[in-house]
Parts: structure tokens; sequence; C-alpha cells
């Protein structure tokens, strides 16, 4: 697969979103990122170009390297702010996010929103997971839903990138692309089996902002700073080069002079 480096600010979007269109997105982008959010048409017209767009995606979709791998960010926005100044602005640098946008953060809508403003923008440079917290059900629990409501009313064939990690019933990589989408040890076979070197996965808090196991075949990778604001953890991302060369760069969370009152409390323990 092809490698690729930085690029310019002005990288030309996906070719289905017409011309016209990006002077908009650039719009929406410009207000999101100093975190205000948009009218409900415009996140309306938003989600109908993301699901164009997503749908042309397989369900393992492969990613060009270099590429920096992101965990969960779980609406914690400023810091999802500090990510970029640690790991370099989109498109500029090519980013894996692997799922858990949205929930126990304050700012969930504008989180959510801004990577899908991006993925548009620049579907070549920003691939986006979908994590459990991606689910109706879940969102209804921790918080998303409720925030909603009121605020509106895998890198180069050897590394393999997911959310929560693998699954006893899948073996191949087939087995995944044979998913009817969307539905919701082993990592050594499974690399083997596919010929990866790595997997690299979110969805669990670890205070360093990356941990190993299973000797190093798996790599967690979570990137939400003081997570629920109250965890005291490190956030982490994973940077591969073209040459498949990885580093963790590890952040503290941003200074923030205060937060919103939430309306209702969201479950102390963790899913």
């Amino acid at each position: 697969m092809e490698d690729v480096g930085r690029v310019p600010a002005d990288i030309s979007p996906l070719a289905n979103v017409e011309p016209a269109t990006v002077p908009t997105l650039d719009g929406w982008i410009e207000s999101l990122m100093n975190c205000k959010q948009l009218s409900e048409l415009d996140v309306s017209r938003l989600c109908d170009k993301a699901r164009e767009v997503l749908q042309e995606e397989s369900n393992v979709q492969p990613v060009k390297c270099p590429v920096t791998v992101c965990g969960d960010i779980h609406g914690q926005f400023h810091d999802l702010m500090e990510l970029f100044k640690i790991g370099g602005p989109n498109p500029d640098t090519n980013y894996l996010f692997m799922g858990d946008y949205v929930d126990r953060g304050y700012y969930s809508v504008e989180t959510v929103t801004l990577l899908v403003a991006l993925k548009i923008r620049y579907p070549s440079r920003i691939t986006i997971l979908r994590g459990n917290h991606e689910s109706r059900q879940i969102t209804q629990v921790y918080g998303f839903y409720d925030e909603c409501l009121r605020k509106y009313g895998n890198a180069n064939n050897q590394i393999f990138c997911l959310h929560g990690g693998l699954s006893p019933s899948i073996d191949t990589l087939d087995n995944i692309r044979a998913l009817d989408r969307i539905q919701e040890d082993i990592s050594e076979a499974f690399n083997h089996n596919n010929g990866l070197t790595l997997i690299a996965r979110a969805h669990q808090l670890v205070m360093e902002g990356y941990n190993w196991s299973q000797d190093r075949h798996v790599v967690t990778i979570f990137s939400a700073p003081n997570y629920c604001y109250r965890c005291g953890n490190q956030a982490a991302i994973m940077e591969i080069d073209e040459h498949l060369k990885y580093t963790f760069l590890q952040f503290d969370p941003c200074p923030r002079a205060g937060e919103p009152m939430v309306s209702r409390r969201t479950p102390d323990y963790f899913l």
C-alpha cells in the first residue's frame, strides 16, 4: 500500500463532496474548533453527508502510514484540542480514532460533530471507528442522549486497529469483512493467521495512556486524560511512521476554567 506523508492544509476533500460544500464544511470546522455547536439543521446535513462517506468504506478499512492512532475521547473536547496540539492538526497529520467519542464528558456533541466534519472534509486523512459507546442503548445511559436533548432538543495491512479487542468467534479479517454491518488468548494466533504484527485497541482506561499486553501482541491506547474529570490518568496517542516504527506521545489534561453543570450523574461503573 502506498505511503503518504505530511500534506498541505488545503488537501482536496472526497470526490463526491461538491466544491460548493467545501467552504460550508470549513466554516463548520472553524466553529467546532472553538467549541461552538452547529445548528440542528446543520448537524442533520452533516449526518446525511457522513452517511454517504462512511457507507463507502469497508468493515476493515485500509489506512495508509504514517498514521497517529488515538483511543477513547469520551466528550472531553478540550483534551481533544490538546491531542491535536500534541499530534499535529488534521489533515497535516493522518489520524485513526478507535471509537468512544461520546458520553461522560461535557462536550460529546461538539466532539463527535467535529470528528465527523473532519472525516467528510478530509476522508483520506482521518479514519473513525465505532466504539461500544456509538450505540443508542449505551448513550441513553451514559450521557450523550441527554446532552443532545439539552442542546437541541488497520494500518498498512500489518497493524490491526479496533475498539474493544478481539472476539473468540473471529479468526480472520475476512470474517469481519463478511459481517452484516452494523453490529456490535487469540491475539497471537490472529496476528499469525493474518500476517499482522500488532493489534491496537482502545476502550479500557490505562493510567499511563497506553499499555502492552499479550506478550506485546496487543497495545491499549486511551486518549482521554483525567478520565471523567476524576481518574487522574495520563492520555496517549501512537504515531506510526512509513516504516511501521511507532512512538507513544503522552499528555495531561489541558487547563480549563470550569465546566457546565450536568442534569444527571453518570454511573460510577465503567462500560
